[in-house]
């Protein structure tokens, strides 16, 4: 069973509508994908109506969170999506992003980079706004070859140059909310230093006692050594281990399946989750 826990859609920052990526996850051989895309939930109903038979979709949300002055993402599984809480802040967490991506455009203008708004309105095509959109419009420009090498300390990383902060939120009230829309929350590529700082065991340890069910360990941005610790840290807080792709399509270069998560863990993320169900496909549009 091949079971992809962590991928992104149109909706967001990925490349693929939200069925195109359900039609290629069943093309890949997955088993069951998860829906994650930033702080939205506005793919669900596209990729429900395209989901392949033998392909079971787990809805979620890759939520953006802030602590200690530090960046960091939340996946949530299974959550009520209409919970009202939950729903609020996912909204003013999206909303921010429009004016945030706007300051990032007019400070790479001011470093003489003449990318515009509407050209990364255009890149994002009615998605939920984000950095990734920016360092697209920067590899069209020529500025950098990849949009991996626009998330430097020169231009897009947390603190570079053209850096811009946005509303995020603290993640133990995002463990807090997600728990109450009957949800399951993993935080999402832990180790991922090459993004930034990181939050330190200590930190994770107190969000395992406010409730974090899991964390994501099997990731492409996770190297050997950083998979064995995190499995360490895991274990000795009593917190499920998942693993997935964080695919972006053509925005990113990993395949759909590179990382998966063991069928003992899925089942137990299943079972906690009380906001919603994973949804069997049916043969797709």
């Amino acid at each position: 069973m091949r079971i992809d826990l962590h991928c992104h859609s149109t909706a967001s920052d990925g490349t693929d509508t939200p069925a195109e990526l359900m039609r290629k996850a069943g093309a890949a051989g997955l088993d069951v994908v998860a829906l994650t895309d930033h702080d939205t939930t506005r793919g669900y109903p596209e990729a429900v109506a395209a989901l392949p038979e033998g392909l079971t979709l787990v809805t979620g949300a890759e939520l953006s969170c802030r602590v200690d002055g530090v960046s960091m993402h939340m996946l949530a599984y299974l959550f009520d999506p209409e919970e009202p809480a939950l729903l609020a802040e996912r909204e003013l967490v999206r909303d921010d992003r429009i004016p945030r991506a706007k300051g990032v455009v007019a400070k790479l203008n001011a470093l003489g980079v003449p990318v515009t708004w509407e050209q990364v309105e255009r890149i994002a095509d009615g998605g939920s706004v984000g950095r990734p959109h920016v360092a697209t419009a920067l590899v069209e420009l020529g500025v950098v070859p990849t949009v991996g090498d626009a998330f430097t300390e020169e231009w897009l990383a947390d603190g570079g140059r053209a850096f811009v902060e946005k509303h995020e939120t603290n993640p133990f009230e995002a463990i807090r909310l997600v728990k109450s829309a009957g949800g399951v929350i993993v935080f999402a590529h832990p180790a991922a230093v090459k993004r930034g700082r990181t939050v330190p065991e200590d930190r994770i340890a107190e969000m395992a006692e406010a409730g974090l069910d899991g964390i994501e360990v099997d990731h492409v941005d996770h190297d050997p050594e950083a998979r064995d610790r995190l499995r360490g840290l895991a274990k000795e807080l009593d917190l499920l281990v998942t693993g997935s792709s964080d695919y972006h399509g053509s925005r990113k270069a990993v395949s759909l399946g590179a990382y998966t998560t063991d069928p003992d863990v899925y089942g137990e993320i299943t079972r906690r989750a009380t906001g919603a169900f994973p949804v069997p496909g049916a043969g797709g549009i």
